[in-house]
């Protein structure tokens, strides 16, 4: 919990703001902080573009598009590729607007 590094291990958030950092963006390391970064996504999944932020409780993702996520899932299973909607949504975020 509380990793930042791609290589030698990141938890959800943190995951997330490194990617992020390699964009020039700066994100808080904590799920419940990204929720509130951006703008808010209204629709659900089908309004959903790579690169929102995908926020359920307490764990964050970012969608990949098709109905994924790529997510630092677990110590054990590491960064993965998984279905977006494998738990409860509680928002979607945008962090760039697509013009």
């Amino acid at each position: 919990w509380g990793g930042e590094s791609l290589s030698e291990g990141a938890d959800c958030s943190g995951f997330v703001l490194k990617v992020y950092e390699k964009f020039g963006v700066s994100l808080p390391h904590y799920s419940g902080s990204q929720r509130r970064c951006g703008s808010a996504v209204k629709g659900g999944l089908k309004n959903a573009q790579p690169g929102d932020l995908i926020c359920y409780d307490g764990h964050v993702a970012l969608y990949i598009g098709d109905g994924k996520i790529v997510h630092a899932a677990s110590e054990k299973s590491g960064i993965k590729i998984g279905k977006a909607n494998y738990q409860s949504i509680l928002a979607i975020r945008r962090i760039f607007k697509n013009e």
